[in-house]
């Protein structure tokens, strides 16, 4: 509507009223368009009682590299301790080196998780990243796009040690 009413008027706070009226009007908000397929109820994460049984993982990237050639930081989070373990990794780093390093860092310290939830990082969904883990016995849970509540832990974790950094 501002798209259409622009060519012909202006007034001050033009967009603004448009959008207050837009919002406000019944058969403005009926005739909408939805451009997304509905995403459904949100499904609550399973209550656990034991530490690092299930973990969430997400990547740092873009950082200055170090003198090995590392750029980029993998934060993996106990959901129930919410401790945390920090693994430096290249970002072109291959699949396999990073299941070494998973196995080397998380299961030799902790053991395998019952579930890893993760976003939807190409890493993350590969066919070699769901053969391993469906091997170890883990479920992987992706988390929804637009939900960062789902890894909420992981995410604030991030936050602080981007503020260290």
């Amino acid at each position: 509507m501002y798209q259409d009413l622009k060519r012909l008027f202006w007034w001050p706070e033009m967009k603004k009223d448009i959008a207050m009226f837009v919002y406000a009007f019944f058969v403005c908000q009926k005739s909408k368009i939805e451009h997304q397929k509905m995403s459904g109820l949100m499904q609550p994460l399973f209550v656990l009682e034991w530490k690092w049984d299930s973990i969430f993982m997400d990547f740092v990237g873009a950082l200055s590299k170090t003198v090995n050639g590392f750029d980029s930081i993998w934060v993996i989070v106990d959901r129930v301790t919410k401790s945390a373990n920090f693994a430096y990794i290249k970002t072109g780093m291959s699949l396999a080196r990073l299941a070494e390093i998973y196995i080397e860092q998380i299961v030799r310290l902790h053991g395998i998780p019952s579930s890893i939830v993760c976003d939807r990082e190409p890493r993350f969904t590969s066919k070699f990243w769901e053969s391993l883990q469906a091997v170890l016995g883990t479920k992987i849970r992706l988390s929804s796009a637009y939900h960062p509540q789902t890894d909420g832990q992981t995410e604030r974790t991030i936050q602080r040690l981007e503020d260290f950094l």
